[in-house]
């Protein structure tokens, strides 16, 4: 089962229907300093997870250092949180740049103490 399967639930990106407007999620993938970077812009939610996970799925199966720029994310939920966690049990996975939002998320749920966080995209792909 892939990331995509897990988070989603489904195994059809079709099964899932993002949402339409400027809050519509996007998601960039590209190499920075030996990791692979997948940059997230928009809103995370289960509606919306879908191209992030197959994103990550794929960062994940072919490379060992993958770092999420999370500096474009306007709101996340229970699902990005999920995905994360299950993304941090296949790979080094480091969150580069969340944003005030994201930062909370991550402090309230303790995902914070799991997961490697630093400031920008460049400290996260060195460490």
């Amino acid at each position: 089962m892939s990331l995509h399967e897990a988070v989603a639930g489904c195994t059809d990106a079709a099964d899932v229907s993002g949402p339409r407007g400027p809050e519509q999620a996007s998601v960039v993938r590209y190499a920075c300093g030996g990791a692979q970077v997948v940059g997230a812009r928009g809103s995370f939610d289960l509606c919306s997870i879908s191209p992030l996970a197959e994103a990550l799925d794929r960062a994940a199966a072919e490379h060992s250092k993958v770092v999420l720029d999370a500096s474009g994310i306007t709101f996340a939920d229970s699902s990005l949180l999920n995905l994360l966690i299950l993304t941090h049990r296949t790979v080094d996975l480091r969150v580069a740049a969340p944003t005030r939002q994201l930062c909370r998320l991550l402090e309230i749920t303790g995902v914070d103490t799991l997961l490697t966080v630093r400031p920008t995209v460049e400290e996260a792909a060195a460490c």
